[in-house]
């Protein structure tokens, strides 16, 4: 990649830049379809911008923000050649705030490992949205225990189905092993009908989704006949020995101490695990402590062992999920007080 200045170099008076070397494909996918991204980024700094080919024109209190972040989005498109409102979303977040990290975000160990923030699956690349998520593909690379916890929308579960995919490719594994406990989110669903991969399909959902995405329904159906892919409800891994594995723990914070610990006591040799979770949402019976909790406060600092904790700005779903989580984590502080 050519160094900024030859390739986004500023013209005219301040607020006034030209993006070089011009491309037509690469300023459509730049400003979305009827210039989506423009207005968003228009939207969250409080800024006009204006175009006529690639000379842009900002104006507004946050309009050298607002050139960043577009020079930002502009290298991002010429390396991909595409470019989405995520993206978007999240080159705003990271000029919002401090480059760096809370302390309580950083890496377990001295150093946080580094990464490409990338993992290969066969119908492309899966690319970290953020410093914190690529910490956590780094960290899910360097140990054979990673733990991702934090708000729904931060990207713990897929891009842990991502690395699994891709140990799966590069026959660092040989199968991946899905479990979720069996928990009712608030609601008394009853009697599931069915096979035992059936009742359990359903609180798996999210990552058979993503397996979808990344491998395609025919070849991941292939895959679980031949349980080269395994679903596994928590209940049913007690006595197990799982070696050459990539295990996936879904939805921890609604384990007892005593499943997390026969579930963690499970790890065979050359597997890797990867526990995630939300503290906020738990849905164990009134009184019930969480597993996922429970490690917390003991686990950290273990060699092998890896934490990642994942914070509202880390969110990469619609800007408004993380604006309603930022809502819900303030109004929990203050109820506690």
């Amino acid at each position: 990649m050519k160094p900024r200045a030859e390739t986004a170099a500023a013209v005219g008076p301040p607020g006034e830049f030209e993006l070089l070397p011009e491309d037509n494909q690469h300023l459509a996918a730049l400003c979305g379809p009827l210039d989506q991204n423009i207005k968003l980024i228009e939207q969250r700094l409080g800024v006009e911008v204006r175009r006529r080919g690639n000379h842009f024109k900002v104006t507004g209190q946050r309009a050298n923000g607002a050139e960043r972040v577009l020079r930002d989005l502009f290298e991002l498109v010429r390396a991909d050649g595409t470019l989405d409102l995520p993206d978007v979303h999240l080159a705003l977040r990271e000029h919002e705030t401090p480059s760096d990290l809370p302390t309580q975000r950083a890496a377990s160990g001295p150093h946080a490992p580094d990464s490409e923030g990338v993992a290969r699956v066969p119908r492309g690349l899966i690319r970290a949205r953020g410093p914190n998520q690529k910490r956590y593909i780094a960290q899910i690379h360097a140990h054979d225990l990673t733990f991702g916890i934090g708000p729904a929308g931060t990207g713990k579960t897929y891009l842990a189905v991502a690395c699994a995919v891709e140990a799966l490719q590069t026959e660092r594994v040989r199968r991946i092993v899905l479990v979720r406990p069996a928990v009712e989110a608030g609601e008394r669903l009853g009697f599931l009908p069915g096979d035992l991969t059936q009742k359990v399909d359903p609180y798996l959902r999210p990552m058979y989704d993503a397996l979808y995405e990344m491998l395609g329904f025919e070849r991941v159906a292939r895959l679980i006949e031949r349980n080269v892919i395994e679903v596994a409800p928590l209940a049913f891994m007690r006595g197990r020995s799982l070696n050459e594995s990539f295990i996936i723990l879904d939805e921890a914070q609604n384990t007892t101490p005593e499943q997390m610990k026969m579930f963690l006591t499970r790890m065979g040799f050359g597997s890797h695990v990867v526990v995630t979770g939300d503290l906020t949402q738990t849905d164990l019976p009134s009184g019930r402590p969480s597993g996922l909790m429970h490690v917390v406060d003991f686990l950290r600092g273990i060699e092998g062992v890896a934490f990642t904790f994942f914070e509202s700005g880390d969110v990469v779903r619609h800007p408004l999920v993380q604006r309603i989580v930022q809502a819900y984590e303030k109004h929990m502080a203050g109820a506690q007080q």
